[in-house]
């Protein structure tokens, strides 16, 4: 044993009996401690004392199979470590082992501290402004420990309250982002605003229960850590898709108290707020991120896995010099090209069903994580395996299905039992309702209702086909909007983006929203940001344009809500939360994203119509069919499954769909397989009043139970959200025949007045 500066050599002699278990976890009055690093000489595990910075290194045993390892007796739950890695410089093969560089643990469960993005926490020597100082790299001889997140060992065994699993066919999942959900909400204490606690206060799970969604998506709350350019701006990554940990939850979303006590009381908020939305019936489904991490390119900080062993963890070309390869757009790729990245993935996801009570995840970019050097496969092992593993398939598993790779784009190519993101739904649902018709008010021709149709039907030409074709509908998350772009409010308040709050110079985010202002751009509730002289408003009045503007909200959520698949919607969008325009807020920490609470009486009246309608969806079977339609006659009915109709209440001919002809249209749903009532659902996406003649169906009457022309539900007589049930007489029965008038750019929904006849 030698003292050398501010740390002290140990020889390990006692290897991990299990050394293929990575990461650190107490075995008796010691530490198993194991890592991976294939190309490393000498991995060290440093035991760090928080209050002085002391470290005890210890020389780990190995490498076997890869895995440098040991069991190191004193040490237990609450230490603090990290690991140093020796090994070649040579960054032109992707190596930039520096013993210098305290390393995160990739297997480590809790975290201590984050990182200060400064010169010290890179391998390679860099000036002020994070910038190489020379080419080739050289290696910094400066400790980053002082300015590191330090891994800490906890215990997992809390218990958490069993998961709802909420039916695929009932599931209506709210993404939302930990902080900003309950940022601003009065009715939670300010100590838990914005926190894991304050998610499950009981004001925000009142709240969640009362707008009828059964599963929230969590934004990203693996432990982060910003990327320079923000930090030299000022800014956060306040999405967190900036991976620092694959098994830590973000420190910063803990009350300041479980703060205080440490990574461990971190932890068991997390799992306490978990357990509180089970006890509620609420899932938890986590967005991840195993496509990439917050290390960045080669030039990028050495945290923990660059550090370790890079050309393991990330994808590089086999060409010396050796580049990496980046299919994410954030500087890195992980290799899933290697098992041991496999496994970790495969570890992590594990770990946070078992031991964090997690119902499902939401992949970003996924079509990375089914790549090989040669592109993506369906076939993938890693998807394969989550698919086939029995602890993972029974929770839900969503796909982003695409990156920024060649051949990236992969909707509807996942296997069972992946659902997937339908990008496809949420273009052509803006496209027939705000797009379109802002250029028919041009006096500029639209498209028909083709598209449209197909993805009110499930998109059985995404999902239908492959080798995830016995998915069904379900497998197609439907959106209209995400925390990527502009919110539901914003689509029809903005013809343009307006990110200049990113210090992007307006550069970054979507140019392709297929959003409609309704002739004045910008939230009326703010400085308007400009009208654009060649947009007539369909009103010809500015104090008409915010019922126009709700009306086409109305229509996007009313058409999510009735088409077949698995519905999402973004925390706000119920009530028209604005962005001002910002369709790219993931650094905007700040009222930009919180949502804001103080609801005007119009946010009032939107709430309660999203309600009403998910109150609907709940009760009618028809509503939200599973299976797709053969529009043929099941079971001996006496209507098809599903079936089609014109204005005129006449079924709809083939070749009409691509005509303008067909922006007005009905669709009937049977509600035979569903023991329930059928459905009927009207659509004029035209600029003018429409009558349209109901078709007969069973010849019982229609019950009239949406417009999106009401501004709130009684206008339709409405006085309750049980009426979703037993459909009173204080709404409106038409005749089977009967002659109805729709508004502009308007949807009905009718239900039959009587259960259809049982399925034989």
């Amino acid at each position: 044993m030698s003292q050398q500066a501010n740390y002290v050599y140990h020889a390990v002699t006692q290897p991990h009996p299990h050394y293929r278990q990575l990461g650190v976890t107490v075995s008796g009055s010691g530490l198993n401690v194991a890592v991976v690093s294939t190309r490393a000489t000498q991995v060290d595990f440093c035991v760090i004392d928080p209050d002085t910075g002391f470290e005890q290194r210890y020389r780990l045993l190995g490498p076997d199979h890869g895995i440098w390892h040991g069991h190191i007796e004193g040490f237990g739950l609450g230490t603090h470590y990290g690991f140093r890695a020796q090994g070649p410089w040579d960054p032109d093969a992707g190596l930039f082992f520096n013993e210098n560089k305290l390393l995160v643990d990739p297997y480590g469960r809790g975290l201590a501290g984050g990182v200060d993005i400064r010169p010290e926490v890179y391998a390679h020597q860099v000036d002020e402004d994070f910038y190489p100082v020379s080419y080739p790299l050289e290696p910094s001889t400066t400790d980053s420990a002082p300015f590191n997140a330090h891994s800490v060992v906890i215990d997992t065994s809390f218990r958490i309250t069993p998961q709802p699993k909420v039916p695929l066919d009932e599931t209506v999942i709210y993404e939302l982002h930990v902080k900003g959900f309950t940022q601003n909400m009065s009715e939670v204490p300010p100590n838990l605003r914005g926190t894991y606690a304050g998610l499950a206060h009981p004001a925000s799970i009142r709240y969640l229960k009362e707008l009828g969604v059964t599963s929230v998506e969590l934004l990203p709350i693996h432990a982060k850590s910003d990327e320079p350019f923000l930090v030299e701006r000022g800014l956060t990554n306040y999405w967190g898709y900036s991976t620092l940990s694959f098994f830590s939850p973000e420190p910063s979303y803990a009350s300041a108290a479980a703060r205080a006590r440490g990574p461990q009381a971190v932890i068991d908020e997390f799992r306490g707020m978990v357990s509180i939305l089970h006890e509620a019936g609420i899932e938890v489904i986590l967005d991840v991120v195993y496509n990439h991490t917050c290390e960045s390119g080669d030039t990028g900080p050495t945290l923990s896995w660059r550090g370790l062993d890079s050309p393991l963890y990330y994808r590089r070309t086999d060409a010396y010099p050796s580049q990496i390869i980046d299919t994410t757009g954030c500087g890195n790729t992980l290799n899933t090209d290697n098992p041991q990245v496999i496994s970790l993935i495969l570890d992590s996801l594990r770990y946070w069903v078992a031991s964090m009570g997690i119902d499902g995840f939401r992949f970003d970019l996924a079509a990375t994580i089914g790549r090989f050097s040669t592109g993506f496969t369906p076939l993938h092992p890693l998807l394969i395996a989550m698919g086939a593993d029995p602890l993972l398939r029974e929770t839900k598993l969503i796909a982003e299905p695409w990156d920024v790779g060649l051949g990236g784009w992969q909707t509807g190519n996942f296997p069972d039992p992946f659902c997937e993101w339908n990008d496809r739904f949420r273009d052509s649902v803006r496209s027939f309702w705000l797009s379109d018709l802002r250029e028919i008010t041009a006096g500029r021709p639209a498209g028909g209702a083709n598209e449209l149709a197909t993805r009110l039907s499930g998109s059985q030409d995404l999902f239908g086909h492959g080798v995830g074709y016995l998915r069904g509908p379900g497998a197609s998350v439907n959106f209209v909007t995400a925390h990527d772009g502009f919110t539901l409010a914003d689509l029809t308040a903005f013809d343009h983006k307006h990110n200049l709050a990113n210090l992007e110079e307006n550069r970054d985010g979507s140019d392709n929203n297929h959003s409609w202002n309704h002739g004045l751009e910008g939230a009326l509730a703010a400085p308007i940001l400009g009208v654009d002289p060649d947009v007539r408003d369909i009103t010809g009045f500015v104090e008409d344009i915010v019922p126009a503007r709700q009306r086409s909200q109305r229509n996007l959520l009313a058409t999510l809500l009735v088409s077949s698949g698995t519905p999402m919607l973004v925390a706000g969008d119920e009530f028209s939360r604005t962005q001002f325009g910002n369709n790219n807020a993931y650094c905007q920490d700040s009222p930009i994203s919180w949502i804001d609470w103080d609801l005007s009486e119009l946010q009032k009246e939107q709430l309660e119509i999203v309600r009403w309608l998910l109150a609907l969806r709940r009760a009618h079977p028809a509503l939200r069919p599973m299976k797709f339609f053969s529009g043929s006659d099941p079971n001996g009915d006496t209507l098809p499954d599903l079936s089609w109709y014109d204005a005129s209440g006449v079924p709809m001919r083939d070749d009409v769909w691509t005509s303008p002809d067909s922006r007005v249209f009905q669709m009937l749903r049977s509600g035979t397989p569903y023991r329930s009532r059928d459905a009927l659902v009207l659509f004029n996406g035209t600029t003018a009043d429409r009558n349209v003649l109901l078709p007969r169906g069973r010849g019982v009457q229609w019950v009239q139970v949406f417009d999106s022309a009401w501004s709130q539900i009684d206008d339709g007589g409405v006085t309750s959200m049980n009426d979703a049930v037993t459909l009173p007489r204080t709404l409106d029965y038409k005749a089977s025949d009967a002659t109805v008038s729709m508004d502009p750019f308007s949807m009905h929904i009718y239900l039959s007045s009587v259960d259809s006849s049982p399925a034989q």
